[in-house]
């Protein structure tokens, strides 16, 4: 069931575009290439694009089983994405589905500018087409692990986070 919308619009969910599972890039040569930035190209990203960024990071390889891994395959991560310039993406914040590779809405309007305020004021969010944003949801993982559970969640993060930037 879909949380209450914050906002005047409400949005649908959206289901994404089939992830590419095949790339044509050898991973040796996106690794050695691998750079960060914080000036963007201006312009919108597709969907199709998005779509792929958030599989990379979070999605469904198989039934229960991510493309990053997870102790205890408990995956308390969860992966937001704040649009602002996708085609055909009303800007808004949704969470990510990975079981049915779905957006679900959370907030409409453009909220980049809001959280290049809360990620202290580092332009490069506000700047971007579109911010990925990871949250932990810690009960998921320290009712088996306790409070080492937390580490593994960090380590988690990182794990997608570097799929993602791949």
């Amino acid at each position: 069931m879909a949380r209450e919308q914050r906002g005047a619009e409400r949005v649908a969910a959206v289901t994404l575009p089939a992830p590419r599972r095949d790339g044509g890039v050898a991973l040796e040569r996106v690794l050695a290439e691998r750079r960060s930035v914080r000036e963007y190209t201006r312009g919108a990203l597709t969907l199709a694009q998005v779509a792929q960024l958030l599989w990379a990071a979070q999605g469904e390889t198989q039934i229960d089983a991510r493309t990053a891994p997870s102790a205890g395959a408990l995956y308390p991560l969860e992966l937001y994405l704040v649009a602002g310039e996708v085609q055909d993406l009303t800007p808004a914040v949704y969470r990510y589905l990975p079981a049915g590779h779905q957006l679900e809405p959370l907030e409409t309007g453009d909220r980049r500018r809001e959280l290049c305020a809360a990620a202290l004021r580092q332009e490069c969010v506000a700047d971007g087409a579109a911010a990925f944003v990871f949250t932990g949801v810690e009960r998921r993982i320290t009712h088996r692990y306790g409070s080492r559970g937390v580490r593994y969640l960090h380590i988690e993060v990182g794990h997608a986070a570097q799929n993602l930037a791949l």
